[in-house]
């Protein structure tokens, strides 16, 4: 095998035949399907929107895992296994799977047992309308323009299949998943999740197996990236992160502080398109299980991301470089490289689910939200409960639109997952923390939330605007995000601070269940049998998984 592997941008195209059209068809079908069939259980917004509050933990658990496991997942991790190494696998390991853990066994009882449609209105009782509608406003943005980034990869993987032009490709693909949500609303997108799930995981394997045996498995893929660009250090997690010589150019402050606690913990607890789907639980132990139970599949999902992207790049010598194809395209590359017609179809299919996973997710938090918290709570609130099945419905499809248009946004990216992040650290990390801050400190007040809330968001923006124009230097734009994450959560907790001890709080009265230490006595015990079984604590789970996630670091410290 020769040590690189040199193509052209333009030179991706994926050798697909009859076959693997076919198992790309039947996927569809069984998509739409889905659709069809929870169209039927469709009777209340209730229904529409959360699902009805009726599916088991296993269910809701998949379609949360899944509901990340995008395209900013699975081709965004790849590329960042291409251009940053072993150090990708932060993402994981400290910035997810401890997040995902302090959501189920701690916050998911504020958030289920208030019966509240969705983060926004937890904000607005915690705080107040105005800290709800800049939440609301803010996420709604957010959703779409990560829509943009799963509807451009989805085109991306057309074009590469069909040679369509990127602004056919869009459209089609906004169809399909506009179908199915619009069809069925959250249920749709959940039971497709579970599916996609297995999809993605059988679609990916194989490029994984065949990838390790070209570069002489394990060991010889280690021997290999040390000499590649990314050297000695794209084996290694935490080596020579005192300082920043390392390939991600970020030190263990901006690893541990901005991603494992500000960006992580913002996005896995208070990213309403995740959370989303433990609402849909059918009681508090599901729900409180249900990112635990996503937890597990998270550790080892980097088997599938980060490996393609260091086999990519040891293959395709130019990679991510001038006249070369983008790191984005790494997964696609080694589909076409490794997988026989069939296989390959599988794989394809693979990747169009997960991307209709991650824009599903995003469209079904974007029309929960702007009906809810922006229309019914500060438009028009006077209107039967089908008038919002039917204005869900109609949400659906402006988001789809929009996604189209901020589709051509990521594709300005050479690395989506850069753009991704620093969406992460603009609307997520200032959330967090007028989130917990409020969630820990009753005395906390309302326009404290919403100062807090805004001076956070504005200050994030300034970092990334002050990195991009050359002022101050993050090295990279994911440690600029790390950074801008960092500033957002202090800046929104010394404001939230100054303007508590300036303003009035609330009485405690209103604000039982929704704050640590004052509970709700007329909520009910909703425990169903079985749930007291030490296999099924949250608290026991969560252990294990977190556990687990500081072990798997060893091999690569």
């Amino acid at each position: 095998m020769p040590d690189a592997q040199l193509l052209a941008a333009q030179d991706l195209r994926l050798d697909v035949n009859v076959l693997d059209y076919a198992i790309l068809a039947l996927y569809f079908l069984v998509v739409l399907g889905i659709g069809f069939a929870a169209k039927r259980a469709i009777r209340t917004s209730l229904d529409f929107f959360l699902s009805g509050r009726a599916l088991p933990a296993w269910i809701t658990g998949l379609a949360f895992m899944s509901a990340n496991l995008g395209a900013t997942e699975v081709l965004g991790m790849a590329a960042n296994g291409a251009q940053y190494g072993a150090m990708t696998l932060h993402y994981y390991w400290i910035g997810a799977v401890p997040a995902m853990v302090f959501l189920g066994v701690v916050m998911m009882p504020f958030y289920y047992r208030s019966k509240v449609h969705s983060v926004p209105e937890f904000m607005r009782r915690r705080f107040n309308g105005a800290t709800q509608l800049l939440n609301a406003g803010t996420f709604a943005v957010a959703q779409i323009l990560i829509a943009g980034i799963n509807l451009y990869a989805l085109a991306l993987i057309m074009d590469a299949m069909l040679g369509w032009p990127l602004w056919l490709s869009v459209l089609v693909s906004a169809a399909i998943v506009l179908a199915y949500i619009t069809l069925g609303g959250l249920s749709s997108a959940i039971y497709n999740e579970v599916m996609q799930f297995f999809v993605i995981v059988a679609g990916l394997v194989p490029v994984v197996i065949i990838g390790l045996t070209r570069v002489g498995g394990f060991s010889g893929l280690g021997e290999k990236v040390k000499q590649s660009v990314l050297g000695e250090g794209g084996l290694h997690t935490w080596a020579h992160t005192a300082g920043t010589d390392n390939p991600l150019n970020a030190n263990w402050i901006g690893l541990v502080f901005g991603l494992g606690f500000v960006l992580s913990f913002g996005y896995w607890t208070t990213n309403f398109a995740e959370v989303q789907r433990a609402l849909s639980a059918r009681n508090t132990t599901a729900a409180r299980l249900t990112p635990i139970v996503a937890a597990y599949p998270k550790l080892v999902i980097p088997v599938v991301t980060v490996i393609p992207g260091l086999i990519a790049v040891v293959l395709f010598g130019n990679l991510g470089k001038d006249g070369g194809p983008t790191y984005n395209e790494a997964i696609p590359l080694l589909m076409n490289e490794f997988l026989p017609n069939g296989v390959l179809g599988v794989a394809v299919t693979g990747l169009l689910a997960s991307f209709m996973a991650g824009m599903a997710a995003n469209i079904s938090g974007f029309n929960t939200v702007f009906t809810q918290d922006i229309w019914k709570a500060h438009i028009n609130g006077d209107h039967p409960d089908e008038w919002y099945v039917r204005l869900g419905r109609i949400a659906t499809v402006v988001g789809v639109l929009a996604g189209i248009g901020t589709a051509f946004i990521a594709a300005g990216f050479g690395n989506i997952m850069n753009y991704l992040q620093s969406l992460f650290s603009f609307f997520n990390a200032p959330l967090f923390a007028t989130f917990i801050i409020g969630l820990f400190w009753r005395r906390m007040t309302a326009w404290a939330g919403f100062w807090g809330l805004l001076s956070g968001t504005v200050c994030a923006f300034a970092s990334y605007i002050l990195y991009k124009a050359g002022v101050v230097d993050f090295g990279t734009e994911l440690n600029a995000s790390f950074w801008g994450a960092g500033i957002a959560f202090v800046v929104d907790a010394i404001v939230s601070v100054v303007v508590t001890l300036a303003t009035t709080p609330k009485p405690d009265s209103e604000l039982r269940g929704l704050v640590y230490g004052l509970s709700d006595a007329s909520v009910s015990d909703d425990a169903l049998a079985g749930d007291a079984a030490w296999y099924r604590s949250p608290l026991v789970l969560g252990a294990g998984a977190v556990v687990l996630a500081a072990a798997f670091y060893l091999p690569f410290l």
